[in-house]
């Protein structure tokens, strides 16, 4: 217990050091921040994104928007979290620009086009990169809200107002994606099972 947590006081040090040092338009420190940060937020950012050239993307757009609002940041909370917070934005903010809000789609067609998950189940069901993969086939507006509210604690309140819908409006998509979801990962287990049948 008490290695861990000099790990994390480590870890939380030296984030500090390398943040004042962004704070201070020190080039060297911003790589340092990009290159620490980079890999858990592209993670952020494909969970948006349809592919990873767009979770890229928004990933640079998120970069830039932050090194841009350094001041804004009052050491209130995680600057990871804060961080990630702003990856989400541009996230939704990319998705509003580039699509208008469609929460009928033809989910069938976007489904036969995807690749195929190669399904890995262990006794206790689907792996959490197997259910993430199944996030990725959701319709944009089913796993933008999904996301938002499963994953990063959004509020519908708060999910309406970045998405430009009412509260309303995203408990249904919720609930659509989740049966879109549960429908998905039937359909895999019907699969698996059928193979291992022979």
């Amino acid at each position: 217990m008490y290695l861990n947590n000099k790990k994390m006081t480590t870890a939380d040090e030296r984030l500090h050091t390398i943040w004042n040092g962004c704070l201070s338009n020190d080039r060297k420190s911003q790589e340092q921040l990009y290159r620490l940060l980079a890999p858990r937020m592209l993670a952020v950012c494909m969970r948006y994104a349809t592919d990873k050239d767009e979770a890229q993307d928004i990933l640079q757009e998120g970069f830039i928007k932050m090194f841009r609002n350094m001041k804004n940041y009052r050491g209130e909370g995680s600057l990871e979290g804060w961080i990630r917070r702003i990856m989400v934005h541009c996230a939704i903010s990319r998705y509003r620009k580039l699509k208008p809000m469609v929460l009928v789609d033809d989910f069938a067609a976007e489904e036969a086009s995807a690749v195929p998950i190669s399904s890995s189940y262990n006794d206790n069901g689907l792996e959490a990169k197997d259910l993430m993969k199944l996030v990725q086939k959701l319709p944009k507006t089913y796993r933008s809200v999904f996301n938002m509210y499963a994953i990063e604690g959004y509020s519908h309140q708060e999910i309406g107002s970045s998405l430009g819908m009412s509260e309303l409006l995203s408990r249904t998509t919720l609930h659509r994606a989740r049966t879109l979801l549960k429908e998905m990962v039937a359909k895999l287990t019907m699969r698996e099972e059928h193979c291992l049948a022979g």
